[in-house]
Parts: structure tokens; C-alpha cells; sequence
């Protein structure tokens, strides 16, 4: 289901712009065959493919994941389905993109000795990080830095950033993403 909502997402977005699959590969980085197969539901993207998708087509990373439904029902559902793209991050979306205040908030939780690497994000994206359970030490301005259970960290994630969990017990943090207004609304 989550592949299927993905693929309809960027049918969507893409034909909203008549873009074809060369100007969409073009703008995000990510090839034609890649996008094809994501249309298609025949490809599950990674973390950082989908944040290529997004600021290739300048929306923020949840409308590319909830369902485009007026159901609250199933944004409701949605939102409570614990989401992975790999084997070192899971997430849920907490809150989708809210345009007034141009941010989202996630749930992540990252089991023991496991990395995540992140491009950089679009520039003007910020990023707030509340560690809820766990030690987690995040990487900006090329140097990694602790975080306890209730610390907090915000950065520029138009950086190269990273989440990285050295201890032996799963981490558990949060994360808002600001977005600046060259991001669109959907």
C-alpha cells in the first residue's frame, strides 16, 4: 500500500506539471527508469531518493507519503503505520505539511549501530531534532555531536547531515523540518 501511494503521489504531482519522465529525471536527479519504476509501484525508493523526488519538484517529504484522500480515516491510518525505506531508519509522519506554518514532524527510531546519511536538503530547510528515548548523535558542519534523551538540536539541513546510533539500545527521536517558501504547498 505504501508503494502505491508514493507511485500515485508522483503521477500526480508530475502530470499537475506536465512534466514529462526526462524533465522530471532532469529536475530530481533520479533517472527515468528509476521514476518509472516508482510510478509503477514496481519500486520501493529509498530515504534519499524520495528527498531527491521532493526537492526536485520543491515539495516537502511528507505529501509525497500520506494519501491524498479527504477520508480521515485513512490519514489517520497513515499517519499511525510505522514507515522504512532501509534497514537503519523507521519513521511515521506525525504531522503532514502544514503550509501556514511550512513545516512537518516525524517519529524515527533507529536501532543499535545503525547510520543514516543525508544530502543535503533544498537551501533554507532547517531541521529540530528531540531525542525521546536513547542516545543519538547527529553529524552537521562535518562534526558528529551527542544528544540524550530529552535534548534537543536544531540545524541547517542544507548541509550534508547524518543520525547515527552508537549505543546498544534503540534510539527513538523526532524531527521538524522547516521548510523556506521556495517549497510548494502540493
Amino acid at each position: 500500500m505504501f508503494n502505491k501511494i508514493i507511485a500515485n503521489n508522483l503521477k500526480e504531482f508530475r502530470s499537475s506539471r506536465s512534466w514529462s519522465l526526462a524533465r522530471a529525471a532532469a529536475e530530481t536527479g533520479v533517472s527515468k527508469a528509476m521514476l518509472g519504476q516508482i510510478e509503477r509501484g514496481e519500486s520501493s525508493p529509498t530515504m534519499a531518493t524520495l528527498w531527491k523526488i521532493t526537492q526536485g519538484f520543491h515539495l516537502p517529504m511528507s505529501v509525497l507519503l500520506e494519501p491524498h484522500s479527504s477520508s480521515p480515516q485513512a490519514l489517520e491510518h497513515q499517519s499511525k503505520k510505522q514507515l522504512s525505506f532501509d534497514d537503519n531508519l523507521q519513521f511515521r509522519v506525525l504531522f503532514a505539511f502544514d503550509p501556514t506554518l511550512r513545516s512537518e514532524m516525524f517519529s524515527h527510531q533507529m536501532a543499535p549501530g545503525k547510520t543514516h546519511l543525508s544530502d543535503p536538503h533544498e537551501i533554507g530547510v532547517i531541521e529540530d531534532i528531540i531525542v525521546i528515548e536513547g542516545a543519538l548523535e547527529i553529524k552537521f558542519t562535518e562534526q558528529w555531536q551527542l544528544l540524550l534523551a530529552g535534548e534537543t538540536l536544531r540545524f541547517k539541513a542544507d548541509q550534508e547531515h547524518g543520525y547515527r546510533n552508537s549505543t546498544a539500545e534503540i534510539v527513538i527521536f523526532h524531527n521538524v523540518i522547516h521548510y523556506p517558501k521556495t517549497i510548494a504547498d502540493h
